[in-house]
């Protein structure tokens, strides 16, 4: 073990990340964009707050989003670390850059949903603007990103209890919706009404995309660089590893086999990944789990 470095992501790996959260953060920018500003439907998360305060003043929505985010940040990087911060910081500007751009060239050429769909079809906005605000945050917390703003606070919590993202993001932001009637002038109950409808589609979509990628996955490694996948495994991607004593039948050599759980497509891809480097001449047995219970899965819940 002595010497032993435990090999980092390719830069290639980042990029693919970085890369995904951009494609993530562009859906749901058209969603608030495309949908739900030109209907002036209001949502939750800072990017909600942004639009009741560009429906009351006039403000841009992307620079209160920048300023409150620039905020919540602080805190997060004590909490969940500079390296979930610095995705979420490139999060944030990505979404000014696009929320600020997409309004500007929309607008210039007239070319929304309310031109497209007329202005009767608020419910239909709502519904399509909300799916796509979903699947983008959904999607940036697949790839280890957020939007920031109520994603961070979700983040936090997530962290501490067995509470799903989507469900943290809901709490926080119902509130937020409400506050719409108070605060911005001519505001009725049915654009209440609306955004509450907003935040069941978009956390429900949340819900759905972070779900799909959280199938179990158990692994048994047959290696004798044992100790050095171990140490990955338990070091960096924080996942509890056993060693079972083996003896291989034929060669009768005493061996050590690795059993492990991981979470999701993006876990298993990485111990394939990291084996692969460490040694190339492993024995690999992969297989899906339909339940696991313990630290860092899931808790038992019986009547």
């Amino acid at each position: 073990m002595a010497g032993f470095k435990i090999p980092k992501k390719s830069l290639w790996v980042e990029l693919k990340d970085y890369v995904a959260i951009t494609l993530a953060l562009v859906v749901y920018s058209l969603g608030w964009a495309f949908f739900l500003l030109p209907f002036e439907l209001v949502s939750g998360g800072v990017a909600g707050i942004g639009a009741i305060i560009q429906y009351s003043t006039g403000f841009p929505i992307q620079y209160s989003f920048l300023i409150i985010n620039a905020i919540l940040l602080i805190v997060a990087i004590k909490e969940l670390g500079m390296k979930f911060c610095i995705k979420t910081i490139y999060a944030v500007f990505v979404v000014t850059f696009f929320l600020g751009f997409m309004k500007e060239i929309l607008a210039k050429y007239d070319f929304n949903a309310l031109s497209v769909l007329g202005p009767n079809a608020t419910f239909e906005a709502c519904i399509i603007g909300a799916a796509f605000c979903g699947l983008g945050i959904g999607l940036c917390f697949v790839n280890n990103g957020s939007s920031g703003g109520t994603d961070i606070i979700a983040a936090v919590v997530n962290k501490y209890r067995d509470i799903s993202l989507g469900r943290i993001i809901v709490y926080i932001d119902i509130a937020i919706v409400i506050s719409s009637y108070f605060i911005i002038d001519g505001c009725d109950l049915s654009k209440v009404f609306y955004g509450l409808i907003t935040l069941l589609i978009s956390s429900t979509m949340i819900d759905f995309v972070v779900n799909s990628n959280r199938r179990t996955t158990q692994f048994m490694i047959f290696s004798k660089k044992y100790d050095e996948i171990s140490s990955y495994i338990t070091t960096e991607l924080r996942r509890g590893v056993t060693l079972l004593d083996g003896m291989g039948y034929y060669s009768k050599e005493d061996t050590k086999v690795i059993v492990t759980m991981v979470r999701g497509g993006r876990e298993a891809a990485e111990i394939l990944r990291i084996v692969k480097e460490i040694d190339p001449n492993a024995f690999v047995s992969q297989a899906r789990v339909s339940g696991v219970f313990g630290y860092g899965f899931d808790k038992i819940k019986v009547k």
